[in-house]
């Protein structure tokens, strides 16, 4: 005879750290309310379910328009670091959608997150960047980085970051430079890029040399790169065994040899030969 037993395991497709979603209109209210909650269950719970949700851009919208990026903005300074984390990813993701690129111009989401460039927590400035990142893609928002005064900071952290954070900065400064490269150039920030070049990590290498594109475009950023003895290792990388850097070195010598000392300190590295050699190269950007 069959006996009614009660299970000990929860029902099948129930996650116990999200937060249960309510239908259809109500779900972001009531998620945004639960961000704002005393108890730090909550909070993760609701952290965990939205950032789910903000992959939809319909999501983010709403989100937007309800106050959800005013709560976040709030639990940046959380003491808990699961609710930092998942806040930073949360932003991560609304941060793919233009809506949310434009969104966080607007609410000042830059400067919030610059105050956890130093956090503990290699995620929560992981997911920081990838913001930065995603905003620098746009004019609009490589200006707003610039005008938060964040480019010192980023250069004083390439060196000393992780090494796939400091491909995020180096894909953050490119077009941030490429709008003004003053604050960078009077950082230091040639050294630091220069230190780069020579990372055994090619993406890296690809990286450092875009970002010397940028910098060597105005006459002082063109001098440091001279100064510094760049030109002799940007000659060494048009050997490199990968087309990117290749490129990418290339188009920094462009600059870079426009004056006339430029130009004498890439003859005396003897950049003819490995720049005649990369025309036969079947890589079209090189």
């Amino acid at each position: 005879m069959a006996h009614a037993r009660i299970s000990m395991y929860l029902p099948p497709n129930i996650d116990p750290t999200k937060a249960d979603i309510a239908y259809g209109c109500w779900a972001l209210p009531n998620l945004n309310k639960e961000l704002q909650s005393e108890d730090l269950q909550t909070r993760q719970k609701a952290l965990m379910a939205l950032c789910d949700l903000m992959h939809d851009p319909e999501y983010v919208y709403q989100a937007i328009n309800i106050g959800c990026l005013e709560s976040l903005t709030a639990l940046l300074k959380d003491s808990d670091t699961l609710v930092r984390i998942k806040t930073t990813e949360a932003l991560h993701i609304m941060a793919t959608h233009n809506v949310g690129r434009t969104s966080f111009l607007e609410h000042d989401i830059i400067l919030a997150l610059s105050f956890l460039l130093n956090d503990p927590h290699s995620a929560c400035r992981q997911n920081l960047h990838q913001v930065y990142k995603q905003l620098s893609q746009l004019p609009s928002g490589a200006q707003g980085i610039l005008s938060s005064g964040l480019i010192p900071s980023l250069v004083w952290k390439l060196p000393r970051e992780e090494e796939d954070i400091q491909e995020l900065i180096l894909d953050t400064l490119a077009p941030c430079l490429q709008e003004d490269a003053t604050e960078a150039l009077s950082s230091r920030a040639v050294p630091f890029l220069k230190q780069k070049l020579l990372s055994t990590n090619t993406n890296i290498r690809r990286k450092a040399a875009r970002v010397l594109i940028a910098i060597s475009i105005p006459l002082e950023g063109k001098d440091q790169v001279r100064q510094e003895d760049v030109i002799p290792i940007l000659v060494d990388l048009l050997k490199d065994k990968d087309h990117e850097v290749q490129a990418n070195a290339a188009g920094a010598l462009m600059y870079a040899t426009v004056t006339t000392e430029g130009k004498y300190a890439a003859l005396d590295a003897d950049a003819i030969d490995p720049l005649l050699k990369l025309l036969s190269s079947s890589s079209t950007k090189v």
